[in-house]
């Protein structure tokens, strides 16, 4: 494969900023997104949490932010 740029010259939020573009990319066509079996264990296990009340939700927006802020 052929580099066009060298990410490790680029700034944590230019990366997270292009982690983000890429996945909204990705996750364009769901169709063709094939989830491991591990994934669906980890959903169910996380599941299981929030019906006990052990799980702790955030919107998108405000689960980025909180990352956001953590690692600037």
């Amino acid at each position: 494969m052929q580099k066009l740029f060298e990410i490790s010259q680029f700034t944590r939020q230019e990366k997270l900023d292009l982690f983000e573009t890429l996945w909204e990319d990705l996750s364009k066509n769901e169709t063709n997104f094939e989830s491991p079996e591990w994934h669906a264990e980890l959903l169910s296990k996380t599941e299981s949490r929030i019906k006990e009340n052990k799980e702790n939700i955030s919107d998108w927006n405000e689960a980025k932010t909180l990352l956001n802020k953590h690692f600037k």
